[in-house]
């Protein structure tokens, strides 16, 4: 923007023109910051992995990272539900700062691009920028063939309030079926792939989203329980640089299960 210092109105009208003129389309822009700020964040959705000019990359930072500032950070130090190196909290995974979160991916590895979904992927996605589906881009052709279940891989947060994303694929159930003994080790090999990565990169901090929960459709209660026991176990057995291990919930339920697995009725 030439140099010149612009509020977040003029950044999100910024963004919006060039992500619309890029796509060479004719699309009307709202009048409201609301309806803006959803159109800003479809056009991020629905953007494939391509090259984009360092001054929307700038403004684009400064936009999302002025946004991330402005919500209710929450440290390690805030969360008060302990277990040896085990924790419980309850909220936006997008809004803790801490070393790493996990993101429930899809084998593409490159984010959802459905229009303002609201699964972690797409959260994560919409709040880091568009460098991150650029870096697992980069990953996935390097790579050769889609994520396999269980494994993981680690980029940076971007403008995130936490340092890096670790990306793993869950099993997904079939709906109204029952997880198999196949589906509850690939879980259990998610959280151990995000252990050890985590612990490779010397994070001392994780937090876990409930992997294949949502869309997924694995059982919240024996997803928790090979959560925690997969957890337990790994720090039990191995040295590693974390010291604290954070289970992200996300409404009452997931957290009156984690609770009562953790901490008993």
């Amino acid at each position: 923007m030439g140099g010149i210092k612009i509020n977040a109105a003029q950044q999100l009208d910024f963004l919006i023109t060039y992500l619309i003129n890029e796509r060479d389309e004719q699309i009307q822009i709202p009048q409201d910051y609301h309806s803006k700020r959803n159109l800003l964040r479809s056009l991020m959705n629905i953007r494939p992995p391509l090259e984009i000019s360092e001054e929307f990359l700038k403004v684009q930072d400064e936009f999302l990272t002025a946004e991330t500032l402005n919500k209710n950070l929450t440290y390690v130090e805030d969360i008060d539900e302990i277990k040896g190196k085990i924790m419980l909290w309850e909220g936006d995974i997008v809004t803790l700062a801490v070393d790493g979160i996990v993101n429930a991916a899809n084998s593409k590895l490159l984010g959802c691009f459905i229009p303002l979904h609201n699964c972690i992927d797409n959260i994560i996605h919409s709040s880091a920028g568009l460098q991150l589906r650029e870096d697992c881009n980069k990953i996935m052709r390097l790579q050769g063939h889609d994520e396999r279940v269980g494994d993981a891989k680690i980029t940076s947060a971007y403008n995130l309030p936490s340092k890096y994303v670790i990306h793993t694929v869950g099993p997904a159930i079939a709906p109204n079926s029952t997880p198999c003994d196949e589906d509850c080790r690939a879980l259990a090999s998610c959280y151990e792939s995000c252990l050890e990565i985590a612990s490779e990169n010397n994070l001392e901090s994780l937090a876990f989203c409930s992997i294949s929960t949502g869309v997924f459709n694995f059982p919240m209660e024996l997803a928790a329980q090979i959560a925690i026991r997969t957890v337990e176990d790994y720090l039990d057995e191995n040295e590693t640089s974390l010291k604290h291990v954070i289970f992200d919930v996300f409404g009452d339920e997931s957290y009156n299960v984690y609770k009562r697995l953790l901490f008993g009725d």
